[in-house]
């Protein structure tokens, strides 16, 4: 418990240095589903389309533990994801907890960050 803690204030820690504002988990889902998209531009996203980006880094992070499968691209060339198991019925705070531990895996497995 402790190392997913220690782990998680490691990536808000790394995202703070690079884009010089404290993150919540929001922001960094938001920087997880530009990474995945691998599109920068030079117009803002829209606001729905922030929502689909934050949806895409959703899905690959749960994709971790089965929930979703990544099933190729959609007609814009987003990133598609499918529902593969139903999701665990939890609180908003083990919600959060999920989701840490699965951003904390994603940072470590494409390299982001090495942790100690």
């Amino acid at each position: 418990m402790h190392e997913i803690r220690d782990k998680w204030l490691q990536v808000v820690a790394f995202v703070e240095e690079n884009f010089e504002k404290k993150p919540d988990l929001n922001a960094i889902l938001f920087l997880i589903g530009v990474r995945e998209l691998g599109e920068l531009r030079d117009k803002p996203f829209s606001k729905e389309e922030k929502v689909h980006l934050m949806h895409i880094a959703t899905c690959k992070i749960l994709s971790f533990s089965g929930y979703y499968e990544h099933v190729g691209f959609d007609i814009n060339g987003w990133p598609a994801w499918e529902n593969k198991t139903p999701l665990p019925n939890l609180g908003y705070l083990e919600q959060e907890s999920l989701m840490r531990q699965h951003i904390v895996e994603y940072f470590e497995s494409e390299e982001i960050i090495q942790f100690q």
